[in-house]
């Protein structure tokens, strides 16, 4: 439970890109069928699926959470991520879901207030980047999606590979391996996704608010398999154990949400109306989660819990 005088020094946010609370079924669900005894201790021996309440067990707060915000039409990427950064209604704002890439009425909000303007300093995300994206992004062959734009836009800088290289940014994947396979870098960190948790949460602890973003469930949502489904959430299952077990709950929070669902049904490629997980985990996890229903609650909860 919440210890009154418990004093909130480092939050860990870890975005799963594409996530929803789905049906009990194995044949399209991988949440109902994969290995993930991390996820099934913090619900109190439970799967994350449709249907699960609100529940607080012995260290985390579940909350079935909403990104739909009233706007009809299935959820999408840029606006659930601004919604998220800024705690703002943001497809209400712009007057539909929109995605993948912000459009300008999303940049504008973006850019004119997020949670990582309001840190500062005290703030970074920790996903590295290759040369070959900043790259394209200086000869506008592509633009940020709303995470990175919400950090640079705040003066912040996006961690690099030798970022990664040096132990201080970490792959989309936890573990490292899509930089060696699919980017071919042959000198960047491989870990297992226990060390890579485990490095991430000693990471995090060393500032007031770090954001990670694995993006990686969305994109095997919309192209990949089942198994595929399958071993990408056990993936992030075992990196979760890994993030628990370094974790000081006495000094600071993780809180694991997402944007929209999509990997929870494998039988289409489209975004879902699903509600989505929202983990908190830590002493003063309750505290955190008392006003938390939708994707326009973090920002309040993280300013309240760093006394901002």
């Amino acid at each position: 439970m919440v210890h009154s005088g418990t004093k909130i020094k480092s939050i860990l946010f870890i975005f799963l890109d594409g996530v929803g609370l789905g049906e009990d079924d194995p044949s399209r669900n991988p949440f109902a069928v994969a290995e993930i005894p991390n996820l099934i201790a913090l619900l109190g021996g439970r799967r994350p699926l449709a249907g699960l309440p609100r529940i607080e067990s012995d260290r985390a707060v579940f909350i079935p959470t909403d990104p739909s915000l009233g706007v009809p039409g299935p959820p999408q990427s840029a606006t659930g991520q601004a919604a998220i950064l800024t705690g703002l209604n943001v497809p209400a704002l712009i007057g539909k879901h929109w995605g993948p890439k912000p459009n300008a009425a999303v940049v504008e909000i973006v850019k004119r207030d997020n949670i990582f303007k309001t840190l500062g300093g005290r703030a970074a995300l920790a996903n590295a980047y290759p040369e070959r994206y900043f790259a394209a992004i200086r000869s506008g062959r592509r633009n940020y999606s709303t995470v990175p734009l919400a950090v640079t836009s705040a003066g912040l800088p996006l961690f690099t590979a030798a970022d990664l290289r040096a132990g201080r940014a970490f792959s989309a994947d936890f573990t490292g391996a899509g930089w060696r396979a699919d980017l071919k870098f042959t000198d960047t960190p491989l870990y297992t996704p226990r060390e890579a948790g485990r490095k991430l949460a000693a990471s995090a602890m060393e500032r007031a608010f770090t954001f990670f973003e694995h993006w990686l469930t969305d994109y095997v949502g919309h192209r990949g398999t089942l198994a595929e489904a399958i071993r990408t959430v056990e993936t992030f299952d075992a990196a979760l154990g890994g993030v628990l077990e370094a974790w000081d709950d006495t000094r600071g929070l993780t809180v694991i949400t997402s944007d929209h669902g999509n990997l929870e049904d494998m039988s289409m490629r489209h975004h879902s109306l699903n509600r989505v997980p929202t983990l908190v985990v830590g002493e003063a996890r309750a505290a955190f989660a008392e006003n938390l229903t939708d994707l326009t609650g973090f920002v309040p909860a993280i300013r309240k819990a760093l006394a901002i």
